[in-house]
C-alpha cells in the first residue's frame, strides 16, 4: 500500500480471473470518493434517492456488493442487501419489497428472469424499471432479451478491483449509447494490446487507466486487458464514453489461426430462435488440432425437432461471421450451470488429455 497499513479502512480483492487475485487497500478518503462515483453512476443509470435497490452482487471480497451498498445509500437509496445466489429467494423479495432498481451480473439477471417464469410470475409486471448490469461483457442482444422480457431498462456499469471497483465509467439511461468514464477521478487511455502504443480516440485497443485520487492503492497507467474503444461524451458531454467491452485480450480464443470471443457467439445465439442464452464453450484437442465446441440450452418451447436446424444455424453463422468453423450441441433446458456471479464462458479441457 501507499500508506501505512494503519490508514486503510478496508480492503477487496480482484476476482483472479488471470491468476492470483490481487489484493487493494481503501483509505477512508477512498472509500468516500468510491461511495460519491457509485451514487453517481446509480443517478446516470436513473436511479433516484427513495428508490428501493435491490442488490444482487456478491458481498465479501469481491467489490461489487459493497461498492453498489455504498453508493445506494450515498445517493439516499433503500438497499436490500440480497447478494447472489438463492434465485428463487430473489424473486420473493423483489414480489416483497419492489424495488425500482436491481443491481446484478447479466447473465444472473436473465437467471431470475427464468426463475420469474418458472414460478408463473410475469417479470414485465414486478416493480423493477432500471438494471445495472456490470462484472462481465454483455452485447446488445442481452440488452434486447431482457428489456422485452422484463420491460426494464438495461444499463452498463464498469469498473474493476485494480482502479476502485464498480463505477469507474457508467451507461446514461437516456442514451444507452456506451459508459460515461468518470474522468475527474479516472485518466483513461487505450493502447495496442501487443505494442502499448497509445491509440487515437475511436480505435480499438486494450483499455489502460490512471487513477487522480486514491490514496492506499493508486495505480498508474494499469492495463486492464479489456478490449474497448474511446468516444466523445454525449450524455456528459465533458467527459468521454467507452464502448461496451467487446471482450479482453486474455480471454480471446485463438482457433486453428482465428481470433473468436465468447461475446461473439453470444451475439449470434440470442438471435438464433429456439435457443435460449445460456451456453458455454468448450475447447478440446482432436488429435493435433484445437476444436470448439458451442454447448447451448433449449428454450422450453423449443420442439426437439427445431433443435438440430438450430445448432446448424449458430454453427453456420460463426463459419460466416468469424471465418472458422465450431461443433454445435443444443442440449436439454437447465442443463449447464448457472452463474451467480461472473461468468465463466468458457471451459479449456485441452490439458486433461
Amino acid at each position: 500500500f501507499a500508506v501505512p497499513r494503519e490508514q486503510v479502512r478496508g480492503v477487496h480483492a480482484s476476482s483472479g480471473t488471470t491468476g492470483t487475485p490481487t489484493v487493494v487497500g481503501y483509505t477512508g478518503a477512498d472509500l468516500d470518493s468510491w461511495a460519491t462515483l457509485m451514487a453517481r453512476s446509480i443517478r446516470a443509470a436513473g436511479g433516484r434517492p427513495g428508490d428501493v435497490l435491490h442488490n444482487a452482487y456478491g458481498y465479501g471480497l469481491f467489490t461489487g456488493g459493497l461498492g453498489a451498498h455504498y453508493g445506494a445509500e450515498r445517493l439516499g437509496c433503500t438497499v436490500v442487501p440480497v447478494s447472489g445466489g438463492m434465485t428463487p429467494r430473489q424473486v420473493q423479495l423483489i414480489t416483497d419489497f419492489g424495488p425500482r432498481v436491481i443491481m446484478v451480473t447479466p447473465t444472473y439477471m436473465l437467471t431470475v428472469i427464468d426463475e420469474f417464469e418458472k414460478q408463473g410470475l410475469d417479470p414485465r409486471r414486478s416493480s423493477l424499471e432500471i438494471g445495472i448490469f456490470g462484472a462481465e461483457p454483455w452485447t446488445e442482444q442481452m440488452r434486447a432479451e431482457m428489456e422485452e422480457r422484463t420491460g426494464i431498462h438495461a444499463v452498463d456499469i464498469y469498473g474493476l478491483s485494480e482502479v476502485m471497483g464498480p463505477g469507474v465509467a457508467q451507461e446514461c439511461v437516456e442514451t444507452k449509447d456506451g459508459l460515461h468514464v468518470w474522468e475527474d477521478a479516472f485518466y483513461p487511455e487505450v493502447v495496442d494490446p501487443l505494442t502499448g502504443e497509445v491509440l487515437p480516440d475511436g480505435e480499438e485497443g486494450e483499455l489502460v487507466f490512471t487513477s487522480l485520487t486514491k490514496q492506499a492503492m493508486p495505480v498508474v497507467r494499469y492495463r486492464t486487458r479489456d478490449l474497448t474503444r474511446l468516444l466523445p461524451g454525449t450524455a456528459r458531454p465533458a467527459m468521454r464514453r467507452m464502448q461496451r467491452i467487446t471482450g479482453r485480450s486474455d480471454d480471446m480464443i485463438i482457433l486453428r489461426g482465428v481470433n473468436l470471443f465468447p461475446t461473439q457467439v453470444e451475439e449470434i445465439v440470442l438471435r438464433t430462435p429456439g435457443l435460449s442464452p445460456h451456453f458455454r464453450l468448450v475447447l478440446d484437442r482432436v488429435g493435433r488440432l484445437d476444436a470448439l465446441t458451442v454447448e447451448v440450452e433449449a428454450r422450453p418451447d423449443c420442439p426437439p425437432e427445431r433443435r438440430a436446424a438450430a445448432g446448424a444455424e449458430v454453427a453456420r453463422l460463426v463459419k460466416e461471421t468469424v471465418g472458422t468453423s465450431v461443433e454445435v450441441s443444443v442440449v436439454d433446458p437447465e442443463t449447464l450451470e448457472r452463474s451467480v456471479g461472473k461468468l465463466k464462458r468458457l471451459v479449456d479441457v485441452r490439458g486433461d488429455r
